[in-house]
């Protein structure tokens, strides 16, 4: 059936939405695709549910691929299956819960592991049923404090989420691996720019963890590399190098200085230089101690923690709340100061922390023999040549310091340069966390049980609409990938006489006829309006029908290159049917 403009339930903007901040979000509402219903809810509108269900079709063809069998659960869900993994606790806020008339607790599915889990447990017990891999496009929910960007961060989105079950850890490489592998497919096939790094597992749980991020300047997500060995991770998964131990032997002992008005590394490395002290100091040489307070999952009372960081950095809060997962994290206020006298704000040091219990958590590079200028645990006072394994003993080490452009990758080979990218996609060998809390098992050959080991791998379907947008588009409008494209060509009938309306209405109907997918501008606007209606809208291919009809000729223009070529009227469907790749 050809798609026409007139009819089309469809209503462009030539302003961009007030609460837009990127350009994906600016787009899609002002071409039409979708609206905003709530904060974080969004309708989809004709033209976004044709690419909504194109990169749905992408990503299911390639799961088919691989041996995935589709299946769907519920978005409702009772509690049971999520307190027997604690993580009804874990996800905290981020969970929507609601009561059924009764009283019955439920959720809204953030994801779906404990469900996969029980369905398999519920259908299979021998050895001779695995391995088996399970996937479904569904609707997922998580309250998200601040949703932002439009879809890409949202608190409905639809998720492609895949479960692998196998009986050996050699069985979950493979199915890792064929994930991987048909990832790698998906995302080219889309078109996108993305890099594959090391991640960190949050509230999934397991142990390897890899996530794949669309290249964007407007991307929530940093990660690093190094050029020379092709390292990635993301900034939260990046391992810190440690320095070798330092003699404690040679270092002078520590002593304390009256420091006035030096409660920020700035105006202490500038008293430091001017007080005569034998030496330069940089805040290199300062120990930052930033005080946070973490409570676990289900817990009412904070507990105090110490994280101490090199002065010329700063405490990264996706690093050091992946750090301390699944506890919640915030920075101290007023109110806990007063209630913790020992801490003076601005000149805290190690020794009021072990003095008081406060748990001390220290930035891999401050290791044994290495001395610091910190703070003095009294106001206007910081200790110079603090030594480590000295003078004081911290608890452990944390990632938690900001990672830099320029620091020595962790694989040793070169420096990490430093991007920005938004998640589309994140793998995980989960290992036997779920098989364990539902007790999943087969029998084996033997007779005997095994615990079945697993794999989760999602891709946010929705959020790639976004993500797309944000690499394929100019000034103009959107300009999407054939891929993802909610047609295959645009028809822009560029004139009011009968011959051109005529024209174009039978070319239309021809490529229509020879399988592609057309949309046909038959609207009484002018050519100026029609004209950035396409751009905006973004079809690959421009074909206007205007006065050269009358001399046999039709304009072809490339939406991304901007590239305009008249051809012949009698080639038209041929030429095209070509450009589109149908043939």
């Amino acid at each position: 059936m050809l798609t026409r403009m007139s009819s089309l339930f469809l209503r462009t903007l030539r302003e961009d939405p007030a609460d837009a901040e990127v350009p994906s979000h600016k787009l899609l509402v002002r071409a039409g695709y979708v609206r905003r219903v709530a904060p974080g809810v969004y309708s989809w509108l004709p033209l976004g549910l044709k690419v909504l269900r194109n990169i749905e079709q992408v990503v299911r063809e390639e799961m088919d691929a691989i041996g995935a069998q589709e299946i769907q659960f519920p978005a409702l869900l009772p509690r049971e299956p999520y307190e027997a993994t604690n993580r009804w606790t874990e996800y905290g806020p981020n969970l929507f819960r609601l009561k059924d008339r009764k009283g019955g607790d439920y959720l809204l599915g953030p994801t779906h592991e404990e469900l996969f889990t029980q369905v398999v447990k519920g259908e299979y017990s021998s050895y001779k049923d695995y391995p088996v891999i399970l996937y479904q496009i569904q609707t997922k929910y998580r309250d998200e404090e601040r949703p932002r960007a439009g879809i890409l961060r949202g608190r409905e989105f639809l998720m492609k989420d895949s479960y692998s079950f196998d009986l050996t850890d050699e069985g979950l490489g493979e199915s890792y691996a064929k994930h991987r592998e048909a990832y790698v497919k998906i995302f080219d096939r889309l078109g996108l720019r993305y890099v594959i790094v090391s991640a960190t597992s949050g509230a999934m749980g397991g142990s390897a963890s890899e996530e794949f991020l669309a290249e964007s300047e407007t991307g929530e997500d940093t990660f690093v590399r190094s050029p020379e060995s092709g390292y990635a991770a993301n900034v939260e998964a990046v391992t810190t190098p440690a320095p070798p131990a330092q003699p404690i032997e040679d270092k002078p002992p520590a002593q304390v200085h009256h420091t006035p008005d030096t409660p920020t590394i700035e105006t202490l490395v500038d008293f430091l230089n001017a007080a005569d002290l034998g030496r330069t100091f940089t805040a290199a040489d300062t120990l930052k101690n930033v005080l946070v307070k973490t409570r676990m999952p289900g817990a009412k009372d904070w507990e105090l923690l110490a994280v101490g960081v090199p002065g010329d950095r700063e405490v990264d809060m996706k690093r050091l709340e992946a750090s301390v997962a699944p506890a919640e994290v915030a920075l101290l206020d007023d109110a806990d100061f007063a209630a913790h006298p020992f801490l003076v704000k601005g000149y805290i040091g190690p020794g009021a922390l072990a003095a008081n219990g406060v748990k001390y958590l220290v930035d891999p590079r401050i290791v044994t023999g290495t001395a610091w200028v910190t703070g003095a645990d009294k106001a206007d006072h910081h200790v110079v040549d603090l030594v480590v394994g000295r003078d004081f003993t911290p608890d452990g080490t944390i990632e938690a310091a900001e990672v830099r452009a320029g620091d020595p990758s962790p694989d040793g080979a070169g420096t990490l340069v430093a991007a920005r990218g938004i998640e589309i996609g994140h793998i995980f060998q989960l290992g036997r966390k779920y098989a364990d809390a539902f007790a999943l098992d087969a029998l084996g050959p033997d007779s005997k049980p095994v615990r079945i080991t697993m794999g989760s791998y999602g891709i946010g379907v929705s959020r790639l609409v976004a993500a797309i947008a944000e690499q394929s588009h100019d000034e103009s409008g959107l300009v999407w990938p054939r891929a993802v494209a909610p047609f295959d060509v645009h028809v822009v009938i560029a004139g009011k006489n009968e011959e051109i309306t005529v024209g174009g209405e039978q070319l239309a109907a021809e490529l229509e006829a020879a399988g592609l997918s057309v949309l046909l501008d038959d609207r009484k606007a002018s050519p100026g309006v029609k004209f950035a209606d396409a751009e905006l809208i973004g079809v690959p291919t421009i074909v206007v029908v205007g006065r050269g009809l009358a001399s046999g000729l039709i304009e072809v223009k490339d939406r991304r290159t901007g590239e305009r070529t008249e051809i012949a009227r009698d080639t038209a469907v041929e030429h095209l049917v070509e450009l589109a790749g149908k043939r």
